[in-house]
Parts: C-alpha cells; sequence; structure tokens
C-alpha cells in the first residue's frame, strides 16, 4: 500500500489547526467515486486495468492528529466482479488538500482484472462510503488480436501436437511454447492435466529466442508425452500462464495468457488386432543372447538366456511379461524382470529385460518355444509381430556316450570282435558288446600304448625326476580336490580339472564337462550336477552336501590307474630263477 501526504496541505493544517474545535475521533464524509477501465475491449488473456477514484471531507484537529490512519479508511466494494473477473493485484495511493478550509482527502486504487469467460462482462456499480458508482461493460473478445506481435501483445501461448488422432494407449507428443516479452519478474505456467490420461514430461524445458512478425520473443518450451486411456474424444483443460514483467523503461505490467489444445479423437483397439496385450508403437523389437552358438550343452551344465524386449513409443510398464515356457528336461531359473524408460525429445523408448537361467536335467532334444509378441505399428496403421525362432538343444548325458560299433561298406553289421572273456568263447548266443564294453576296450588298447611308450622312456633313462615332481604336483592337486568335494567348496570343479590333467598328461581338459566325459563315471556326473544346482538354483541353496559320494569315486578311479599300471609292469625277477 503506498501513501503519499501533500506537505503544503499539511503546513496549511498546522496553521488552521489551532482555532479548528476539537473533536474525540475524525469525522470523514465520501463526496465521489468514479470508475475508469483502460479499455472496453480486450481479447480473451490480456488484463484490463480498473482505475477506482474517491474523494471525502475530512474533519480532523491537532488532538487526533497522530492517531490519524490512513489504512483504516474504508475501500469500494471491488469484490463485486470477481464473478467475470480475477482480481491479480491492487495498488492504492493517498492525498490530502485543503478547499475552501476544509480538508480533502483522495484515494486513488488500481486493480487488474482478468476476465474469465468472453462476451459482454460489466463491472457493477462500486460504494464507498455513501458514494456510488456508474456500471460500466467491457467486451471481451475470444481468440488472440490479429496484430500479437505489435506492442500491445506481451505474452501468450502456443499448443501443438504431432498427431490429429491417435489409439488408445498411444503416445501423443504435446508441444507447449510460451511467448513473452520484457524482464519476466516472476511467472507460473500450468501442466496439462486430464484424469483418464497419462502425462510424462519429456526433459526439462528449453529457452530460446525466436521472432515473430519482427518481434523478438522470449521463448519458453516443455514437451509431453500423452497417453490417453480411454477411446471417445481427447479434450485437456487449457494451459494458463500468469506473470509480470517490466518493460524497457522500467514499467511493470501484468502477463497473462491461456491456450487450449484442438480436441483429439482416441480410437479403439482394431478388432483385426489379435494379440494379447495392446501395444501401439512406432518401433518393437525381439532379441535374445546366451545360447550356444551349436546349441549342444551337457547334462548339469549351466546356461543362461537373455531375451530383450524394446519399445518406442511406450513406457516400460506397458510392456508384457516374456513367455517363460520351457520342455520337460530343462529346469529354468528366471531372474526379476528389469524395466526402463528414457524420455527423448522424440518420446518414450522402453526395455525390457529378462534373464533365465536353464540347467538340462535330462539327455536328448529339447525345444524352447519360440516367443510372438503382436503389436501395432502406428506409422504404418497395422499389425505387426516380433519373433524369436524356436531352438533345439542338443543335450548330452556324460554318462552315457553312445559309441556305435564300426559299420562295413557294404552296409552289414560288422562280426561282434572276439573277446578275452571265457563266457564270451564258450556261449555264441550272448548279446552284442554293449557301448561300455567298447569305451572300455578302446580305453585298454590306449592304455597298452601308453604303457610301452613310458616302458622305452624308461628303459632309456635311470633318472626320471621331472615324473617323480609330476607325481607330487598330483598328489597336492588331489589333496587340494578331496578337501574341496568334501566341504562343498565351489571351487570343486576348477580344481578336478586341475587335478585330472595332472592325473592325464596330455589330455587338455578344459571343464569338468570334458573331465566327466572322459572317465565316464555315473556317480561323477550325477554328483557334479547336484552340486551345480546347490550353487546355483534358489530352492537348492540350504540342502545340505555330502561330499563322500563323490570322494570316493575320485579315489576309485585314481586308484585304478595305479593298480593298473603296477600289472602292467614286467616281474621284478624273471619267470624260474628263484
Amino acid at each position: 500500500m503506498v501513501k503519499r501526504l501533500m506537505i503544503p496541505a499539511v503546513c496549511l493544517f498546522l496553521l488552521t489547526a489551532l482555532w479548528l474545535p476539537a473533536q474525540a475521533q475524525p469525522h470523514t464524509q465520501a463526496r465521489q467515486l468514479t470508475v475508469e477501465p483502460d479499455r472496453t475491449r480486450l481479447y480473451e488473456g490480456e488484463v484490463l486495468t480498473l482505475t477506482v477514484k474517491g474523494s471525502m471531507e475530512i474533519d480532523i484537529n491537532l488532538g487526533n492528529l497522530f492517531d490519524f490512519d490512513m489504512s483504516s479508511l474504508p475501500k469500494p466494494d471491488i469484490e463485486k466482479v470477481e464473478p467475470d473477473f480475477e482480481i491479480l493485484a491492487q495498488n492504492q495511493q493517498y492525498s490530502i488538500r485543503t478547499v475552501n478550509s476544509q480538508m480533502v482527502g483522495e484515494i486513488t486504487w488500481t486493480y487488474q482484472l482478468a476476465p474469465k469467460t468472453t462476451g459482454e462482462l460489466t463491472i457493477p456499480a462500486l460504494t464507498f462510503k455513501d458514494a456510488v458508482s456508474e456500471p460500466v461493460t467491457v467486451e471481451v473478445v475470444d481468440g488472440s488480436p490479429p496484430d500479437q506481435a505489435a506492442p500491445g501483445r506481451d505474452s501468450f501461448i502456443e499448443l501443438s501436437a504431432d498427431k490429429d488422432e491417435v489409439y488408445v494407449q498411444e503416445q501423443l507428443i504435446l508441444t507447449v511454447r510460451l511467448f513473452f516479452r520484457g524482464n519476466l519478474i516472476r511467472g507460473e505456467l500450468s501442466e496439462p492435466t486430464h484424469p483418464h490420461v497419462i502425462i510424462e514430461s519429456l526433459g526439462r524445458q528449453q529457452e530460446f529466442s525466436r521472432y515473430r512478425d519482427g518481434v523478438r520473443y522470449r521463448v519458453v518450451e516443455r514437451r509431453y508425452a500423452i497417453f490417453p486411456q480411454q477411446p471417445g474424444t481427447l479434450k485437456l483443460p487449457p494451459v494458463r500462464f500468469e506473470g509480470q514483467a517490466r518493460d524497457a523503461s522500467g514499467s511493470l505490467r501484468f502477463l497473462r495468457d491461456s491456450e487450449e489444445l484442438f480436441e483429439v479423437p482416441v480410437k479403439d483397439v482394431p478388432a483385426q488386432f489379435s494379440g494379447d496385450t495392446w501395444l501401439p508403437a512406432t518401433g518393437l523389437s525381439l532379441e535374445e543372447s546366451g545360447l550356444p552358438p551349436s546349441l549342444e550343452v551337457a547334462t548339469g551344465e549351466n546356461i543362461t538366456r537373455e531375451i530383450r524386449l524394446t519399445a518406442a513409443g511406450l513406457p516400460g510398464e506397458a510392456l508384457p511379461p516374456l513367455p517363460d515356457t520351457v520342455p520337460d528336461g530343462l529346469r529354468s531359473y528366471p531372474e526379476e524382470p528389469e524395466r526402463q524408460t528414457e524420455t527423448t525429445p522424440a518420446g518414450l523408448t522402453s526395455s525390457l529385460k529378462q534373464s533365465v537361467a536353464l540347467v538340462p536335467v535330462e539327455a536328448g532334444q529339447m525345444t524352447l518355444p519360440a516367443i510372438r509378441i503382436y503389436w501395432w505399428d502406428t506409422e504404418a496403421d497395422r499389425e505387426r509381430v516380433a519373433v524369436i525362432p524356436e531352438k533345439t538343444l542338443t543335450v548330452t548325458d556324460p554318462n552315457t556316450v553312445a559309441a556305435e560299433p564300426p559299420q562295413p561298406a557294404n552296409g552289414e553289421p560288422a562280426p561282434e570282435p572276439d573277446t578275452i572273456s571265457p563266457e564270451s568263447s564258450t556261449d555264441r548266443t550272448a548279446p552284442e558288446a554293449g557301448p561300455w564294453q567298447w569305451l572300455t576296450l578302446a580305453f585298454g588298447i590306449l592304455w597298452a600304448g601308453t604303457l610301452m611308450a613310458w616302458w622305452w622312456s624308461r628303459k632309456g633313462a635311470k633318472n626320471a625326476p621331472a615324473f617323480t615332481q609330476h607325481n607330487d604336483d598330483e598328489d597336492v592337486a588331489f589333496e587340494h580336490l578331496i578337501t574341496a568335494v568334501r566341504s562343498g567348496s565351489a571351487q570343486t570343479p576348477e580344481l578336478l580339472v586341475a587335478w585330472a590333467n595332472r592325473h592325464r598328461p596330455g589330455e587338455h581338459f578344459r571343464s569338468a564337462s570334458d573331465v566327466v566325459h572322459h572317465f565316464q563315471d555315473e556317480t561323477m556326473a550325477t554328483e557334479l550336477g547336484k552340486l551345480q544346482a546347490r550353487f546355483f538354483a534358489p530352492d537348492h541353496g540350504n540342502e545340505d552336501w555330502d561330499g563322500r559320494p563323490l570322494a570316493r569315486t575320485l579315489e576309485a578311479i585314481r586308484k585304478r590307474k595305479q593298480t593298473r599300471a603296477n600289472a602292467d609292469l614286467p616281474p621284478l625277477y624273471p619267470e624260474g630263477l628263484s
């Protein structure tokens, strides 16, 4: 509130106050009240300046001079304009002068009024004490003035959308631009809202300058991704701006504007869409990784399959869960899906990543079913399908290696080889040798060749310190392995490979599967599979581990090699020598 006391009037009052009769309280009486708008025709969004002037006689003396408070003076009942106008700001000034030895107070009220609607609006008669003003009618025109870039237009809003119509849940990009001039002191730009629409802000607002009809404006731009959730007609409430700015001369100006987006038709899901989840997007893709290129795995081996679904024009929450069906013989351990949404000036881009650990527990052919995601291409206005084709895994059991007997060139089955077993020499109707018998025969031949090579190397070398060192390394490696097996350590597969390479030098084992495949021991394969499942599977992590069966198997394998080596050595004394 600004108060102004005219100095000459005060001086005159002090000269005449001595002979004025004393009064207990000052007496005021209104003389007149006038109402003057700065214009009678304005456009929607513009601000009207209303000036109200009043005057009154003041009867005051020296006794109550210092008790006189101008702020306690009454005011016009400006609240009468609120049904049609919003009062943005108000200001008032006071002055006192003498007219024919009478104190006259003059008060000027200035109001900034924003029309709430269009058409002919009436500022009703205002009252101040016993004075009444005349009603004033102003015309509010819809739209924007044709010369909006002229000096009379200090701010305005522009709204635009990237599409004239959309499907339900389809992305619509709304751009809001605020143009204004002058040094903005304060301002408030409303956000778009709607009860049945999901609205996401696309990053931070941008600020730049732009010319309109030769006038330079400062521009604030905001972008939003809008997803209508119901078919019908989308009508957003107006976006409003209110602020204050100072022009080049330093004068304070009120800025106010509102703009409403055109109505956008929202279409329902088309009848020809055949998917389970409605996905309107500008692009969608499916990718997978983690399976071996050969699609060949062994029982107990861990495979991590990763499937990624990426969509343009959809939030991450709209992406459906990926199928997790696997055939019998595969154990599936899915992780929690990861959803991400990235905001770009062009809209939202989302992704869904699903990682699944697959552990085959049976040998044979395992077919992973195809994954199909149906979606609607909003640019081509047609249905599309993103597909990951089915994959067939060949699962082998290291404990049962199928070794087929050699076939002759004419296609006839090869005759059974002679064996050294007494039963096979007397019983000609015995069944054919199984895979394990053929494998045993092959290992026996290889072992005999190894012993012959070792014998000749022993014959040519009296001392073999390297062999002694190798035995020492093998003993230490086996001791570490047995300790890890009995404690159920996660280093068991690694220590098994280290020991096997010392136990079978030259085999170049690379993984525990290679070791199992080499020794063809069913107990070893089974126990290693249990140990791997214990470390990986959440539902096996708390089970007690008994490493004794695996330890006994390893000790038997190691002892079997030593026994065979001793049996194949030549006798210490020649036959017949006592």
